[in-house]
């Protein structure tokens, strides 16, 4: 299992969760992608993309306006 860490700092929707789609289609299964987010509805954009792309969303945690979001491929 790896673990892929993307910084989308600073970016608004709808770039975080494409980039994150990018990265997602090449993770084996299992393996974890961590994104960190400062775009306030990335927190809904991020349950949406776990629940139709049939990923697990482990985590989400928020401090300080950046938002990490631990996202595990089916």
């Amino acid at each position: 299992m790896e673990k892929t860490v993307l910084d989308v700092q600073g970016m608004l929707c709808p770039l975080p969760v494409l980039k994150a789609k990018k990265i997602i289609r090449s993770l084996e299964a299992g393996d974890l992608l961590e994104v960190i987010t400062t775009d306030p509805g990335a927190v809904a954009d991020f349950q949406c993309l776990a629940e139709v792309d049939g990923l697990t969303l482990v985590d989400q945690q928020e401090t300080d306006g950046v938002c990490v979001h631990l996202l595990k491929k089916g």
